[in-house]
């Protein structure tokens, strides 16, 4: 039985709780990824923890935090804040950096810059690179320590129980089990990751965790984007509901030297968690300047437990907002397989990136996968997705309607509203040239960016890209009914044909400002083979057929881009 020995003044316990319900109802609930006219917007990934190589899970919540906030620049976001980097601090890294015969801080360095040449590789443009060895954290974390220390929720006391080096957590009797390991023996490992943990007891700081549970569920009750899926808003809600204990919050630095000294105390190293999960803080100026919060965090439902009960209460006692949502996520298998080094099924990113290109590896892990359940990986899947998608829909359509066989003069063509009016139930003329289908593409791809913005909102990235590419294949569809191939030989036909491939532009256009986010390079390329400026692919220029409208400032007569060849070259699967 977990248990907490620790002389506790009810006095000073009341006081404690007295200070969080004022500062509480200061609190006012925050809208995950706010409407597209917003002036702020401070998305965080995790710090990744070096005590290993980066892996694929650790680019999907870089990727996913990046295409987020790519889109809120999009829609004009004034300062739009993206971190991401690296925690290196913990037992872990002390002992990675203790096999490796290297300083801790060389080893930190060696495997931090992996993790940013990963990134840079894959086209994260975060603002903020952040690395807890950095002096300006160390600052954020003493602060922090201070202020929770003189508001009374940081005690010394005596801390027994079970304890996971593999996860720098502790952890209940209720979150352990045994396990029979090589040669019969009996071994006590975490449920949830099934890590090793060991009985630790000794002397250090512990944060008034017990305390913090009606804080937190009011929390989640006023702000039901508070953590999301609403999957693991429910796990959120069942942890605090169960019952939280104190959190020891320090190590014996005797045991641990590689960490933060415990302020007036370098008998003792911070806990690394607290001492991480700081560096949200850190990124915006704390505490020397007044910055963009609260954030949304992006993490895997590895660290839910962290960011979504020991984060807030910590802001909370310090005063702080919590935060404004946790987006959790969940983890990749490869080939329906937990991925393991001894199963030898781990995908190494960036040969996939090498392989792939950036902008096909982005697509692929935004398009399979999802928030609430795990994704899988698998080769083969990704080349036929990248084929299909990027290359005979997207690529395909591009080709067609720039090629000099139907559009000689390189331009966006003219678009001619007597062959395909507004309204075309009130005229009466015989040429219109417009089908039922047609009108209905048109509607699809002017209704297409309320619909991706909501998905992209709601970092339901899958379905908007479910929706873009529905979009695409119907004009695919456009194109295979009127034929400007054949149009092309009848010079008489050069209305129609204009008409059709303006629409496709048109279309190709819409897309290619929607695709930004998630393919970057490929993106840049298709609006550049358009014509179109990079002033000119925000929210504000998704209103599409102007021309249609009758309305001035259409696109009609511009000349094209040069080719910068084939959009997406198609991808042999290596046997």
């Amino acid at each position: 039985m977990l248990a907490l020995i620790c002389q506790m003044k009810t006095a000073a316990s009341a006081k404690c709780v007295q200070k969080l319900h004022k500062v509480w109802k200061h609190f006012q609930p925050v809208r995950c990824l706010s409407n597209m006219q917003t002036n702020e917007s401070f998305l965080t990934t995790p710090i990744f923890y070096v005590n290993a190589v980066p892996h694929i899970g650790h680019l999907y919540s870089a990727v996913v935090g990046d295409a987020a906030h790519r889109w809120q620049c999009i829609c004009g976001a004034k300062q739009a804040i993206f971190s991401t980097g690296t925690d290196e601090h913990g037992l872990k890294v002390q002992q990675a950096a203790e096999a490796a015969k290297l300083p801790p801080l060389q080893f930190c360095n060696e495997v931090s810059q992996k993790f940013k040449y990963l990134f840079d590789a894959n086209d994260i443009a975060y603002t903020d690179y952040v690395r807890t060895t950095e002096d300006r954290h160390n600052r954020a974390v003493n602060h922090i320590w201070k202020k929770l220390y003189d508001g009374g929720y940081i005690y010394q006391g005596e801390y027994e129980g079970w304890y996971s080096t593999a996860d720098e957590a502790f952890l209940s009797n209720q979150q352990v089990h045994d396990v029979t390991v090589d040669g019969g023996n009996v071994q006590k490992v975490s449920i949830e990751t099934g890590n090793p943990v060991e009985w630790t007891s000794e002397k250090n700081y512990m944060f008034r965790l017990s305390q913090m549970g009606p804080q937190l569920l009011e929390w989640l009750h006023t702000n039901p984007e508070a953590v999301r899926p609403s999957k693991f808003y429910a796990i959120t809600k069942k942890y605090i509901e169960e019952g939280l204990q104190d959190l020891s919050v320090s190590r014996q630095r005797e045991r641990l030297k590689w960490g933060i000294p415990v302020p007036d105390d370098p008998s003792q190293t911070i806990y690394v968690w607290l001492d991480a999960l700081v560096n949200y803080l850190t990124v915006g100026g704390y505490p020397d300047k007044q910055h963009v919060w609260p954030a949304i965090h992006i993490v895997g439902k590895d660290i839910l437990r962290f960011h979504a009960i020991y984060w807030p209460s910590f802001l909370m006692a310090a005063g702080l907002q919590p935060p404004a949502s946790v987006i959790c996520h969940s983890h990749w298998t490869m080939n329906n397989y937990k991925m393991s080094k001894s199963r030898g099924n781990v995908v190494d990113p960036l040969d996939r990136t090498h392989r792939y290109t950036s902008d096909g590896l982005r697509y692929f892990l935004l398009r399979e996968g999802t928030l609430h359940s795990d994704g899988d990986y698998n080769d083969d899947r990704l080349v036929n997705t990248l084929n299909a998608d990027l290359g005979d829909t997207l690529g395909n359509l591009l080709s067609r309607v720039t090629a000099k066989s139907i559009n000689p003069q390189q331009v966006f063509p003219q678009f001619h509203s007597d062959l395909f009016p507004w309204q075309p139930s009130s005229s009466s003329s015989t040429v219109v040239r417009a089908l039922q289908e047609d009108y209905d593409l048109i509607e699809s791809v002017q209704k297409l960016p309320d619909t991706v913005n909501m998905h992209y909102r709601n970092f339901e990235f899958h379905k908007a890209l479910e929706a873009i590419m529905t979009c695409l294949r119907s004009t695919n569809g456009f194109v295979n009914r009127h034929q400007p191939w054949t149009l092309a030989k009848n010079p008489h036909e050069k209305p129609w044909l204009d008409t059709t491939n303006h629409v496709t532009m048109e279309t190709l256009r819409v897309c290619g400002i929607l695709l930004q986010p998630v393919i970057p390079k490929m993106a840049d390329k298709l609006l550049n083979r358009l014509g179109i400026g990079e002033n000119e692919r925000t929210w504000v220029y998704l209103e599409s057929f102007k021309t249609y409208h009758g309305k001035a400032g259409g696109y009609d007569g511009r000349q094209l881009g040069n080719s910068g060849g084939i959009l997406f070259k198609k991808i042999k699967q290596i046997e």
